[in-house]
């Protein structure tokens, strides 16, 4: 199964192409650096994954375990993007049910780690019972992290003290420095409601909590040249246990540049025809499905804008068949030439990194933020799931991204809004700070040696605790 002379780490991701690409990333970053990587998940999902370079994909040994069934369950999911998110719940219940045969192959391998996700809460018992360390690896930075609190409040052993609204609504008080990591009063009601379509055994926040409590040590992507004082609160105060940032696990746009052939000739054809960085990019991400009236307003708002836009639309997971949300009448005649609008997936980091490209309208995913700081693009922000709107604080905080305001009640916006926005970030006098902010950023995100210095100390951490442990 693995070469015996290399040390074997075992990876499982949660069933998201959000969690699946960064577990892939830190997988083939250590398959670099000698280790023989057993990367778990369901045969769907592995067959999504990007192509493994050559020169370490004997390395990286892709391992189907086959979804359990569960009902309520569609047949054909095996990740979010498979389903509305009502139906997500069931798909943790399913994940669960891999518990039995990740114990099977585990005791079937000679493992010197395994590195798992929030939703395996079952793992660190498995890790204990077999005497493999086990580490945590959280895919949000640490300011979101901080926010959520310690694991004994997450797995209600001890109260929250957070009970009203006006609590969640304000900086939890374990964040001891000035802090502006507040959720808006209609993400709230929102994640309100999440909680209570919880149809597994445990809920989101306890799965989080044991994931981390029942761990050796925490891996985080993130840095310290970005946020020192989440990342130093989160080892000493809230988990007290060692937190190891793995550096933002940047994409490479080479590695990403020979799978798109024809699809890729068509885009790049027409983002040669604008300006340099006159192009909003525009994407919602794989998880958050809009309704009707939010993808009229933002398809108003980027007309009204007046500005060039490459427009990513992905279908909405709760719609079936071939159905799909419908753009305003007349609204591509309108926009023809000034308006490229791609349905479906597109390549977007090799978008991000072309030269016409200015400005990104993101939903606030980590790894979106991530590759766009990465190439030193300015943000405007239009959050709508869990972290997503912490993350936009973060960015607003710092003046690299501007959130387009929302009814505080619904979260609904305005067509004027996502124009005025755009505008500003992009051309007006007032968004230049934004601007220069944006790109400096690219000196930490996009900074290759940095990266790369963050995986080198992981590996020591590994081989350290290790080697400690054969003392021991």
């Amino acid at each position: 199964m693995e070469n015996e002379s290399r040390p074997h780490i075992v990876m499982l991701p949660w069933l998201a192409m959000g969690h699946l690409i960064p577990f892939l990333e830190l997988s083939k970053c250590l398959a670099q650096k000698g280790f023989q990587i057993s990367f778990i998940s369901t045969p769907r999902n592995i067959e999504r994954l990007p192509k493994i370079p050559p020169n370490i994909s004997s390395l990286i040994n892709l391992v189907k375990i086959p979804m359990p069934q569960v009902d309520n369950l569609p047949e054909y999911a095996e990740a979010t993007i498979d389903l509305p998110v009502n139906k997500v719940p069931y798909l943790k219940k399913a994940f669960d049910g891999l518990e039995a045969p990740l114990a099977s192959f585990l005791e079937n391998s000679v493992t010197s780690w395994i590195i798992y996700d929030f939703s395996a809460h079952w793992m660190p018992a498995i890790a204990n019972k077999l005497g493999v360390p086990c580490a945590f690896f959280s895919l949000t930075n640490a300011a979101t992290v901080a926010w959520t609190g310690p694991p004994s409040i997450l797995m209600g052993i001890t109260e929250d003290p957070r009970q009203t609204m006006e609590d969640l609504l304000a900086v939890p008080k374990w964040i001891t420095f000035p802090s502006n990591i507040v959720f808006r009063l209609h993400e709230v009601l929102r994640l309100i409601n999440s909680v209570k379509e919880t149809v597994a055994d445990v809920s989101e926040g306890y799965r989080f909590g044991a994931s981390a409590q029942g761990s050796d040590v925490v891996f985080i992507r993130s840095c310290t040249e970005f946020e020192p004082d989440y990342l130093r609160l989160m080892e000493e105060e809230i988990y007290q246990k060692p937190v190891v940032p793995v550096g933002l696990l940047p994409p490479s746009v080479k590695e990403r540049s020979d799978d798109n052939g024809e699809e890729w000739e068509d885009i790049s054809k027409w983002l040669d025809k604008q300006k340099q960085e006159s192009v909003a990019y525009v994407a919602i991400g794989t998880e958050a499905a809009l309704t009707q009236e939010e993808l009229t307003e933002l398809a108003l708002g980027l007309e009204l804008s007046e500005l060039p836009f490459f427009w990513v639309i992905r279908k909405s997971p709760g719609l079936a068949g071939d159905d799909w949300l419908s753009l305003p009448d007349g609204f591509e005649e309108r926009i023809k030439g000034r308006g490229f609008i791609c349905k479906g997936w597109a390549p977007q980091v090799r978008i991000l990194a072309h030269a016409s490209i200015g400005g990104f309208l993101t939903h606030c995913g980590w790894n979106s933020i991530i590759e766009a700081l990465g190439l030193g693009i300015v943000l405007i922000l239009l959050p709508f799931l869990a972290d997503q709107g912490l993350n936009a604080r973060i960015l607003e905080g710092r003046k690299i991204g501007l959130e387009i305001p929302r009814d505080a009640q619904d979260g609904s916006f305005t067509k004027g809004d996502v124009a005025t926005s755009l505008r500003m970030i992009m051309v007006d006098e007032e968004g230049e700070p934004f601007r220069t902010n944006a790109k400096e950023m690219k000196g930490i995100f996009g900074d290759k040696e940095l990266q790369d210095a963050y995986i080198d100390n992981l590996v020591q951490y590994l081989h350290d605790y290790k080697l400690k442990e054969i003392q021991e």
